[in-house]
């Protein structure tokens, strides 16, 4: 089976917030408990994708990330939300009420 490319991942109607990180970045560290703790909050209102720019850098490079984490925010494919550093749980359960379907 073939894994969805991108821009499969990033389209339909339930919002997708992508963290760009690095395994060695020790925000990037900081972010993850905060996502994990999203996901327990809001279930399937949004999908969170953690895209490793180390290993992705053809969509690292598409996108424009200079500085990590960055989080994109998709809804229908397209960008409507975008922030780098860590960004608290509270600032990321308000998108998901503004952007969740």
């Amino acid at each position: 089976m073939n894994k969805p490319s991108f821009g499969d991942l990033i389209k339909g109607e339930t919002p997708v917030l992508v963290d760009f990180y690095a395994d060695w970045c020790g925000p990037c560290k900081q972010q993850a408990p905060i996502l994990k703790q999203l996901t327990d909050r809001v279930g399937d209102k949004v999908r969170v994708v953690k895209i490793n720019v180390d290993k992705a850098q053809k969509a690292a490079d598409q996108y424009q990330i200079r500085s990590i984490p960055t989080m994109i925010l998709f809804k229908d494919g397209k960008i409507v939300w975008r922030q780098s550093g860590v960004q608290p749980l509270h600032t990321l359960e308000g998108l998901v009420k503004q952007f969740g379907s």
